[in-house]
């Protein structure tokens, strides 16, 4: 028996869309979506659980994250219910309840809490660069080493427990009986949602997105990849120089397309961002600015006299590294393609 969650719409409402109790249920939303099937009936299934108050079906379930946002539903709804935004919503509240930590919730929920933690951490970095004596070299060897332990100490301590308890809710705990051998067999889906989102392209206005999305994804791992493996800021070696201006210039163009968007709300899923969305982009667009005019420095032989600049794509890279990737939109990515795959699997029974 479904059990009710009478405070649940209220929660809701901390993640972004209060328009949902507008929806008197006419399934308009499912019949203009590209991607809805007999199987999945959204956004209408979870705008019904949401209003309804059924918490744990909506932690089991993959929908939200089976929803790309071309936002047809939304324009198309007879009450303005925004039934897209209230699907980015509950990916915001599944996030917060995948992580065992609690901090997404505080990051999502409170402004002030998301604040505070970008000034302390540049407090932090600031701090510990002066018990460097602002060494230019010694600073910079320390960032090429935090790169490559925070990348394993976050997967390691947060996002692998998040994922196996996204595991737990959807297949676990439902008590879906899936083989061992079904988990290899459909690794590949995994795989090709993770680098392709290929599924945007059954969206309407797919082809476009579904391009840009692909650059910023092969752009933002072939330069954490340059910068951590290859050591884009300490080789001399031109081939390397070159292809991580070139990553940081493809993250640039399309992160600020993006912002750009955003500020011109000149799409559905642009009209409703919430602070989250801002730092993803603003972050990710300063991660690439910062990185390509430090190279830049490095290479005119100035970067010594001017170690601000490099403290400042510093702070962006630990922010961005102890904030945005194991608790902020980042995540989406990583969760969006693991339901692909826990789809495919669920399937495959």
């Amino acid at each position: 028996m479904a059990r009710i969650n009478p405070d649940f719409a209220k929660e809701i409402f901390k993640y972004g869309n209060d328009d949902f109790n507008a929806c008197y249920n006419c399934g308009n939303c499912t019949a203009v979506c590209s991607l809805s099937d007999k199987d999945n009936s959204f956004p209408r299934k979870m705008v019904r659980a949401t209003v309804l108050g059924l918490d744990e079906k909506i932690t089991s379930s993959l929908d939200p994250w089976l929803c790309y946002y071309c936002g047809d539903c939304a324009t198309t709804c007879p009450r303005q219910a925004n039934p897209g935004e209230l699907m980015m919503s509950l990916r915001r509240w599944l996030t917060a309840k995948y992580d065992w930590t609690g901090l997404s919730g505080l990051m999502y929920k409170s402004l002030f809490f998301s604040l505070f933690s970008f000034i302390a951490v540049a407090i932090a970095v600031i701090l510990f660069s002066a018990q460097l004596s602002f060494n230019t070299e010694a600073i910079m060897h320390f960032g090429h080493q935090f790169e490559m332990w925070a990348i394993i100490a976050v997967f390691t301590l947060i996002i692998t427990p998040n994922l196996a308890r996204m595991w737990w809710f959807v297949i676990l705990k439902p008590d879906i009986k899936v083989k061992f051998k079904t988990y290899f067999r459909e690794f590949k889906e995994l795989l090709i949602h993770m680098f392709t989102q290929k599924r945007t392209l059954g969206c309407d206005d797919s082809q476009t997105r579904w391009f840009m999305h692909l650059v910023l994804v092969f752009g933002y791992l072939a330069l954490l990849f340059t910068t951590v493996v290859l050591d884009w800021f300490g080789t001399e070696n031109l081939f390397i120089i070159l292809l991580g201006y070139v990553e940081s210039i493809a993250i640039l163009v399309i992160t600020f397309i993006f912002v750009i968007g955003r500020i011109k709300q000149n799409r559905e899923v642009n009209k409703f961002s919430q602070p989250s969305d801002w730092f993803f982009v603003i972050w990710l667009f300063l991660l690439g600015f910062t990185a390509f005019i430090v190279r830049g420095f490095i290479d005119l032989s100035i970067i010594e006299t001017n170690l601000w600049l490099y403290l400042f794509h510093l702070i962006v890279l630990v922010q961005w590294a102890l904030i945005i990737v194991p608790f902020g939109k980042w995540t989406h990515f990583l969760y969006r393609s693991f339901a692909m795959y826990f789809e495919k699997v669920k399937q495959a029974l």
